[in-house]
């Protein structure tokens, strides 16, 4: 039996309503299975914004395809999660394709469940998700916008707990939820964040590699929490229209701790334990090699991060650069020696 679409305005107007950003680039497959467990949620007041950033998998076409029913989500293969996307949900959804201009310049007053916007470009993580964002500040009806990557697939109930936190904690912009690996879900990503050492420009994801035990002391994962994880970053409209975008000078990485760092101080962070999403990628242990050029990213946005609001701590974040290519050398990895000397001397400031 098929699941029905829970993506439905709230008949009494009371529950905030929520627009849920996911970002999408050459991978229509896990994009479709995490709209199928967003369309199961037991929190009925949301839209889901997906941006796709110029793909070229043909993944405009598939996603036409399975909101049309044409196409299944193919589900995880571990059962705890696999149940988040199944059955499907009913099909035909219907949805409304825009070009960026007109979602971010656009009018209208429909209420489509589902959009999809065309950036036109590969943005970046910033760039395709301001995007979404342009289009939410320009609906203005949002309470929260949930940014939350196409690589997760979300528990039912993962929405309404991040919306309980927000509305409990007001002096709060954003919320975390707790991310798990997808293949081996009892182990934590991230307790909703991680920890940021400014003079290192290194960070650590809280919780990282530990057994998920079902229940987490929220408060104090948010005493340690430096940033919220951009797998899934839940923020609240006061914060949108105080902080305001992603900052796009950084095309991947760092973005999220540009955004808490420009928040502070007058928001804090806050995490929903019970939020849960299953996410594939990006666990502080155990994680897959990153390729050559996501490396060469996270080291140039550790400069650039630190040279844009922490300037005071580049001297030491320069000496942990130098002992990044030191310990490149020392594992064998010489094809990532020259990128990062091109980083140290500087010219990667105009890439």
């Amino acid at each position: 039996m098929a699941a029905t679409p829970m993506a439905s305005s709230d008949p009494g107007g009371q529950a905030p309503r929520v627009y849920v950003v996911v970002l999408n680039w050459n991978g229509w497959g896990d994009t479709i299975a995490c709209l199928e467990s967003l369309l199961r949620s037991d929190y009925a007041n949301f839209r889901i914004v997906v941006c796709d950033n110029a793909s070229t998998d043909e993944s405009v076409d598939a996603l036409r395809r399975w909101a049309a029913g044409e196409l299944d989500a193919l589900p995880p293969r571990e059962s705890r999660v696999s149940r988040c996307v199944r059955p499907p949900v009913t099909k035909p959804i219907a949805w409304y394709e825009l070009d960026r201009e007109m979602a971010e310049s656009g009018e209208d007053d429909d209420d489509p469940a589902l959009t999809l916007i065309h950036t036109g470009a590969n943005l970046g993580y910033a760039g395709g998700n301001n995007i979404g964002l342009r289009y939410v500040q320009r609906r203005g009806d949002a309470d929260y916008v949930w940014l939350l990557n196409n690589d997760t697939v979300v528990d039912a109930a993962a929405l309404r707990h991040l919306v309980t936190r927000l509305q409990a904690a007001p002096e709060a912009g954003l919320c975390g939820s707790t991310l798990l690996d997808q293949a081996e879900p009892t182990r934590v990503q991230a307790h909703g964040g991680a920890r940021f050492n400014p003079w290192l420009g290194t960070h650590r994801a809280l919780g990282g590699g530990q057994r998920w035990q079902g229940e987490m002391d929220a408060g104090a994962v948010e005493r340690q929490m430096s940033y919220v994880i951009g797998a899934s970053m839940f923020a609240s409209r006061r914060w949108l229209d105080r902080v305001g975008l992603l900052c796009e000078d950084y095309f991947l990485y760092f973005e999220e701790i540009d955004w808490a760092v420009r928040g502070r101080p007058e928001f804090t962070l806050a995490y929903a334990p019970q939020s849960l999403v299953y996410h594939k990628e990006g666990a502080s242990t155990g994680r897959p090699e990153r390729s050559l050029r996501a490396d060469c990213l996270a080291l140039r946005n550790r400069l650039r991060f630190t040279r844009n609001r922490l300037p005071w701590a580049l001297p030491t974040v320069w000496l942990g650069l130098f002992w990044a290519l030191i310990n490149r050398i020392r594992r064998g990895q010489l094809d990532r020696v020259r990128p990062i000397l091109i980083i140290l001397l500087g010219r990667s400031r105009t890439t």
